[in-house]
């Protein structure tokens, strides 16, 4: 095999396929990322045995021999970040695999791509179909709410209900939960699992990431206990995380009472990050108090010091208090445009607060005790 790429392309289409790779795989075959050229394109595979991906770069590559290859994930990631040529060129012989541009050269050992296992394609002709675009954003405002740290395994990933014309993610880790919703098309009368559908968070990732901001469509089918996903370019599967997921619909809370104020996520995502200055890994919360036509936020921590950070808002009337962790508050901001405004619903202090925006973002914070 030799192929001659952009480094560019081909550089991000390795470094998402490199994704899917656990460095603790017990398997040495799981820690390479399988390069096959033919027939004028170049796709690349990458598996850890519980999800894996193919991706296809096109048009910026040059197929001058086709063939295979095992690239290591660890060596190869660190050649194509140090690599400060515009093209690479990739070739293999006998005596292994060179990795080498005008002023560079590596030489890397080749082990069998034939026992590298097989990504299967997406032959389902019965699915969901999904604007990249939406789909991209109900992940990327959704999984940073899940449980990374797996207390409750069914909280480890963003479940999806799929229904005839919508699409709802869901994250959350029991302290805050986000959701969203999104239109999307059944092909084939594809009708939704009985299942419940969690994928894990590890997989969201490289889900959003391979879709990045395009408006193309991606096809979604659920199997019995996988999701397969197909993009233009390429082809994620995953196993879904098992368990049973909790009620979302019961967090959100029904405007019993309290405030709703129009707030500037730019001001909100500087004050809380101001505020967060004296906090720290023991003592994360952010006081909120709303009144006096202000929002003030405030910390105070032993040692490190305190915190006072005011706002304009149009609420006058008697102070609502609320803490939060500002972790929480400002994952949320994060992910919106720094020049939106979004609503925000505070009861009190024992009370969750609910964030919205006009493209139907949910956002439950629960709070702390003081």
């Amino acid at each position: 095999m030799k192929i001659q790429a952009a480094l560019d392309s081909f550089s991000d289409a390795f470094f998402i396929a490199a994704s899917v790779v656990s460095p603790r795989s017990p398997k040495a075959i799981f820690k390479n990322v399988k390069v096959t050229a033919s027939g004028g394109t170049v796709s690349l595979s990458a598996t850890d045995g519980e999800q894996g991906i193919r991706i296809t770069v096109e048009g910026v590559v040059d197929v001058n021999t086709e063939g295979t290859a095992l690239l290591p994930v660890g060596y190869m990631s660190s050649i194509l970040r140090e690599f400060n040529e515009e093209t690479i060129t990739i070739e293999t012989s006998d005596s292994g695999i060179q990795v080498y541009g005008v002023q560079s050269n590596f030489k890397l050992p080749a082990a069998n791509p034939d026992e590298f296992p097989a990504i299967a394609p997406f032959e389902e002709t019965r699915y969901f179909a999904v604007s990249g675009r939406v789909l991209g954003t109900l992940l990327r405002r959704t999984m940073f709410a899940t449980d990374t740290d797996n207390t409750r395994f069914a909280l480890g990933g963003v479940f999806l209900e799929l229904a005839e014309t919508s699409i709802t993610a869901v994250g959350t880790d029991g302290r805050r939960m986000a959701m969203m919703q999104g239109p999307l098309e059944t092909v084939g009368g594809y009708e939704p699992s009985s299942g419940t559908t969690i994928v894990p968070t590890s997989a969201i990732q490289v889900i959003e990431r391979t879709i990045g901001s395009s408006d193309d469509p991606v096809d979604i089918a659920v199997l019995d206990n996988q999701v397969k996903i197909r993009t233009q370019n390429a082809v994620i599967f995953t196993r879904l995380v098992e368990g049973r997921y909790p009620p979302w619909q019961q967090v959100i809370p029904q405007n019993a009472g309290g405030i709703e104020l129009d707030l500037p996520v730019n001001a909100v995502y500087s004050g809380i990050r101001q505020a967060a200055i004296v906090t720290n890994k023991e003592k994360r919360g952010v006081n909120l108090t709303f009144g006096d036509g202000t929002l003030k936020m405030e910390a105070n921590t032993a040692d490190i010091g305190e915190s006072l950070i005011e706002i304009p808002i149009s609420y006058a009337e008697e102070p609502i208090e609320m803490t939060v962790d500002h972790r929480y508050l400002g994952d949320f901001c994060k992910v919106l445009d720094i020049e939106q405004m979004f609503k925000m619903q505070v009861e009190g202090a024992t009370s969750p607060a609910l964030l919205t925006t006009d493209d139907g973002y949910h956002y439950v914070i629960m709070p702390m005790s003081r």
